[in-house]
């Protein structure tokens, strides 16, 4: 098919991932996370912080729970909820007042007589509502006025349990209470065959919808979503009514029995409520709200923010993810976007997709029991982002080469060869494109289709090769380290000289030393993963000591020790294995660290110590070491501890 012949359509988006959205910043969330894990945060502890915190552009999960508690606390501090029996009162008095100026311009006993009786009425509302259910007005706006408090009532009570049916019931005739009530009796039956699980239930309910559906805005598609809409309504009410005091509860449900001025509404009503419960006992039933403002409610705003509130606690149970199986995918957008406005759903499910990506691309797995742990990928990019920011600094400072423009291979020879897998000498251009004008030339005359450029026409530059490093980078692993900030730029030190190690000198061998008390070999990982413990002791004598058994196994290598320390040896390692401390070091310590310096110099290895702090006894010692080794000393910031340490490989890589 040609380029012209092709025709595309364009339309509203509806819905799903937006084109248009940035994609996830998946490198700083991952350097954001590592950052907590070299300090002693586990992975699962690093990731969980992210996410509750978020990031430069997204709004983290404590944020929008905050925001959650704030709408939640308006609330209740805005709104009161007696409005319905306040109104209530309201319509009475108008009536009793309009009753009372009709019976006195009457000029007969029983005009007397019922004034009398206007007198006698009960004090509070919902009696005096009572007692005059069957009062036969004299004054047509008293009996309109009453009239309008059963309506009211009514209404109310409905739209308590049927969201947006007040609207439709400002005036309602006895044809429309009697539906009402029909259409209450019809639910009733329903939900009793729902209970006992009848096998017509959905053919009642398709029914039931057909003949009552006017009553239900949400246009429930099934038994079930009706029940799920009626219970979390009925829930709402329920907790409004434990919200009141003893007094309007009282009151309440002796108005109720005048709701439309029949007491069969109000019995509907709490059959339906009680088979609801029953159907959805999870619901919440039993809690109550206080509520504090000045603006009054109706029962049907009231149970609308009810629910509100319960919707409101449910969103911040979802972004507070403290419950088993709690996942991001859990939070109601919807919801989300409804309280606290589009942005919130957007950083929501931005937070999600960080999450789902980090998993999903390998950054994080699950560790032998179920703990997450970062990858060996996602330690490639910490280290990876470590050593830019280095060589950085490298650059600035000495104008060092880029590191991609460094590697094993050493100078050119003039010769070259087609390109295998892993090479990762320089292409040499011109015969590669060489080769690939031929290879076409030859296709075209066969009448083969090719493309332009395949792997099979590139070539690379022989080069010489260099000679191999055994690497030991040993770093003290102290309490100090911790207490004086200068944890975190070590760890960042291993994983750069790691990556570039790894990447740009494969050959070269690292061998990773750590030294408390006790020193021991690590990988990448641990020494990632990493916590910083409360212990006596500095063992250089044992890292120097596990740093020879390295190079020794790389006989044919250059051999090169890194020392990171902040502190003087305080420990030595006994012939038995056993760690002896003392502090101030004692003569013994300190000679058997530089017999295993000496050691080391009689294996030709540069020995590289980067002394951290501005300890007197430290630097009097490393003076020492480092004559004794023909080595060099460096003191460093902890800031620019990673640049040079990386800085002083590649110096004695390419000076040796």
């Amino acid at each position: 098919m040609s380029d012209h012949s092709r025709r595309y359509r364009y339309g509203a988006w509806h819905g799903g991932a937006d084109p248009l959205e940035p994609p996830t910043d998946l490198r700083s969330a991952l350097a954001e996370i590592g950052r907590e894990v070299m300090e002693g945060a586990s992975p699962r502890a690093a990731l969980d912080e992210l996410l509750r915190t978020g990031t430069e552009d997204t709004t983290g999960l404590d944020e929008l729970t905050r925001r959650l508690w704030q709408r939640r606390s308006e609330l209740q501090r805005h709104y009161r909820i007696d409005g319905t029996m306040r109104e209530v009162r309201e319509l009475l008095d108008r009536a009793l007042e309009q009753e009372r100026q009709a019976l006195s311009a009457e000029h007969s006993e029983d005009a007397r007589f019922r004034e009398l009786r206007m007198a006698a009425l009960p004090t509070d509302t919902a009696g005096a509502v009572s007692e005059l259910a069957d009062y036969d007005w004299r004054s047509p706006q008293a009996r309109e006025s009453f009239e309008d408090i059963r309506r009211l009532l009514g209404s109310e009570m409905l739209e308590q349990r049927f969201r947006g049916m007040k609207e439709g019931l400002q005036q309602t005739t006895p044809d429309d209470v009697e539906r009402i009530r029909e259409m209450l009796d019809a639910l009733s039956n329903l939900l009793a065959a729902h209970t006992r699980g009848d096998a017509d239930v959905e053919r009642r309910f398709q029914r039931f919808m057909a003949d009552y559906g006017e009553f239900f805005p949400e246009n429930p598609r099934t038994v079930d979503e009706l029940v799920d809409a009626l219970a979390e309504r009925s829930a709402a009410a329920r907790r409004l009514l434990n919200s009141m005091s003893e007094q309007q509860r009282n009151e309440l449900a002796s108005l109720s029995q005048q709701a439309f001025g029949d007491p069969r509404i109000a019995r509907a009503l709490e059959r339906m409520d009680a088979q609801l419960r029953s159907l959805r006992p999870d619901e919440d039933w039993d809690s109550r709200t206080r509520f504090r403002g000045d603006e009054p409610m109706g029962l049907g705003a009231a149970t609308a923010a009810m629910a509100e509130l319960g919707e409101l606690e449910r969103l911040a149970e979802q972004l507070g993810q403290s419950y088993p199986g709690a996942r991001l995918e859990d939070i109601d957008l919807e919801a989300l976007g409804r309280q606290l406005g589009e942005q919130a759903a957007v950083d929501a499910q931005r937070l999600s997709e960080l999450d789902r990506q980090l998993r999903q691309q390998g950054m994080l797995q699950r560790g032998p029991e179920g703990s997450l742990r970062l990858s060996p990928r996602a330690l490639r990019r910490l280290g990876e982002t470590a050593l830019r920011s280095m060589i950085a600094q490298l650059r600035s400072r000495r104008g060092e080469r880029d590191t991609n423009r460094t590697g094993a291979a050493g100078e050119p020879t003039g010769a070259t060869r087609p390109w295998s897998f892993g090479d990762s000498e320089p292409w040499d251009a011109a015969r590669t494109v060489r080769n690939a004008v031929l290879r076409r030339a030859r296709d075209s005359a066969a009448g083969v289709p090719s493309a332009q450029l395949e792997l099979s026409d590139l070539e690379v530059t022989e080069v010489e090769q260099r000679s191999r490093a055994a690497v030991a980078l040993c770093v003290d692993t102290s309490w100090s380290m911790v207490q004086d900030g200068r944890w975190v730029p070590m760890k960042r030190t291993a994983l750069a000289l790691h990556h570039l190690i790894s990447t740009r000198y494969r050959s070269d061998s690292l061998q990773l030393i750590t030294f408390g008390r006790y020193a021991a070999t690590v990988d990448v990982g641990g020494l990632t993963a990493l916590e910083g413990a409360w212990e006596q002791g500095t063992n250089m004598h044992h890292a120097l000591l596990l740093a020879g058994r390295h190079l020794r196994r790389h006989p044919d290598a250059q051999p090169v020790v890194l020392v990171i320390t902040d502190g003087e040896p305080t420990a030595h390692l006994e012939p038995d294995g056993a760690a002896v401390f003392d502090y101030p070091p004692t003569p013994r310590t300190l000679s058997v660290t530089l017999s295993e310096a000496d050691a080391l110099s009689r294996l030709d290895a540069a020995l590289s110590v980067f002394m951290l702090g501005e300890d007197d006894r430290l630097a009097a010692f490393v003076d020492i070491l480092a004559r004794k080794s023909r080595g060099r000393v460096v003191a460093p910031t902890a800031d620019g501890l990673g640049a040079a340490v990386v800085g002083d490989y590649l110096h004695t890589r390419r000076r040796r």
